[in-house]
């Protein structure tokens, strides 16, 4: 059994991984679409730009529209339309977040009070409409029907995804194969969305467009495992998050599914109070003495890992150069973000 201080430790004796290179590559498009992103806030209802941009510049690694530039970059594209769906994409994520913190209840995002908890639930429910909105403009601005329906359809793909993880809060029977639905439609289906873009913009095979958006798939899978691990962890505290968000929310993610399977059955009768009937504040203590027993946390990282080098191998068709380089960084930034 590894621990996460064992991980860390053994971590931190290879150099930690980096979305640098990737940023480098396209940080001149990045500010164009930053650009695009400001301008496209803009509305003459005051409260809209002004709560959009408290979302925004929180901070974040614009990792999605990075990838979306990236993938452009890697397939040979050095116009102006991935630069607008780059930011068509950042309006989809940022569009999600607003939602999610008003069904989650959640107070903090990256250390910074949230939208709902500055301006009520209704302010963030109806902003992040518009975000979708302007999202859609983007997308018909484009002029491409294939795009179109590529943006379109993850953006029904995640709403989807998020009703499914509604549906299954406080539901201890939730098996593993519902989980990686749930994660596959809410956080993996934009990162496939935003890659595949990239490899359309530049008119390539179709291969290479299967390419990239099974790089997409499989990055946004380890992502969400990372951040489902990291919720248990202490490691919380740098990215701005309360340790045991979804505990108290009744999620069943990874880690407590585990946890619970392999448990005894007097754990497994704890896991069904505590997710399914009522919680103590010293339940969460237990909760996290439970995944530790059983390594969990461990077992969540090898899982990314696993995606990640799917995600990796799914490259495999492209010819070495620096862009596929730090794409494949990208991949082991995202898994080692939790050290």
């Amino acid at each position: 059994m590894s621990s996460l201080t064992d991980l860390k430790t053994s971590f931190q004796k290879t150099e930690k991984a980096s979305l640098k290179p990737l940023m480098d590559i396209v940080v001149q498009d990045l500010e164009d679409t930053n650009q695009i992103i400001l301008d496209r806030m803009h509305s003459d209802v005051e409260l809209i730009p002004t709560l959009a941009r408290h979302l925004i510049a929180a901070g974040g690694k614009r990792l999605r529209p990075v990838l979306t530039l990236g993938a452009a970059k890697l397939c040979g594209y050095e116009g102006d339309r991935a630069k607008k769906l780059a930011a068509c994409v950042e309006f989809i994520h940022t569009a999600t977040l607003l939602h999610d913190d008003v069904v989650d209840e959640s107070d903090l995002r990256r250390g910074n009070e949230t939208a709902n908890a500055l301006w009520g639930n209704q302010a963030s429910v109806l902003v992040g409409d518009f975000l979708f909105s302007r999202s859609f403009q983007l997308m018909v601005e484009d002029g491409s029907l294939e795009v179109l329906r590529i943006l379109s359809n993850a953006s029904a793909v995640i709403a989807e995804g998020e009703v499914l993880q509604l549906m299954n809060v406080g539901d201890i029977s939730l098996t593993e194969d519902k989980y990686y639905e749930v994660i596959g439609a809410k956080t993996a289906a934009l990162f496939t969305a935003a890659c595949e873009v990239g490899a359309v913009v530049a008119e390539r095979p179709e291969a290479e467009v299967k390419a990239l958006a099974d790089y997409g798939t499989n990055l946004g899978i380890a992502f969400q495992l990372i951040d489902d691990a990291l919720d248990y962890s202490a490691e919380q505290a740098s990215l701005g998050k309360t340790i045991g968000d979804d505990f108290r929310e009744g999620k069943v993610t990874l880690p407590v599914l585990l946890a619970n399977r392999k448990g005894t059955p007097d754990e497994q009768n704890f896991w069904k109070r505590v997710i399914e009937q009522s919680q103590t504040k010293s339940d969460l203590d237990t909760a996290l003495a439970l995944i530790e027993k059983y390594g969990t946390i461990a077992d969540t990282f090898a899982a990314a890992r696993k995606y990640g080098t799917a995600a990796k191998e799914a490259l495999g068709i492209f010819e070495d150069s620096p862009v596929k380089s730090a794409l494949l960084s990208a991949v082991d930034f995202a898994i080692d973000r939790a050290y």
